[in-house]
């Protein structure tokens, strides 16, 4: 009887061994699929970011070539402004030059005219010729 007992526990024993086996390998496998699904879960959200991050710096990349180009695109006009306000300033100083040249030549189209006009009253009196005739007898006009 003791012997059959101890064979009957003996059996006993191992038939809980084998399902503890059975119960451990199945934790394994559980915790090995929750690990492996929390990496992937992970892996997903990093894999997003990283495109994300790619695609940012894209973007930012791309931003900083159209700043690059509008900051040239602003000088150039700028220039093209400056170049156009000198050429501008130079008409008006061209102008007044033209407007100066111009009461000079009324001056001295005033003074040949009195000049000829004396000459050929001279020549019908028999006068002698008065040789100068002032520039201040005739005032220069106004060049407004």
């Amino acid at each position: 009887m003791l012997t059959s007992m101890v064979k009957e526990h003996h059996k006993e024993q191992v038939k809980r061994k084998q399902e503890q086996e059975v119960r451990r390998k199945e934790a394994i496998e559980a915790s090995n699929e929750l690990t492996q699904s929390l990496v992937d879960t992970l892996n997903v959200g990093v894999a997003q970011a990283y495109l994300n991050q790619k695609r940012l710096d894209a973007e930012a990349k791309q931003l900083h070539m159209g700043a690059t180009n509008f900051a040239k695109q602003t000088h150039q006009w700028l220039q093209l402004i400056d170049n156009f306000s000198s050429a501008l300033k130079e008409l008006g100083d061209v102008e007044n030059w033209a407007r100066s040249i111009e009461g000079d030549m009324h001056v001295i189209n005033q003074s040949l005219e009195l000049a000829y006009k004396a000459s050929r009253a001279a020549q019908a009196t028999g006068a002698p010729v008065e040789a100068t005739t002032s520039a201040s007898a005739n005032p220069k006009p106004s060049a407004t």
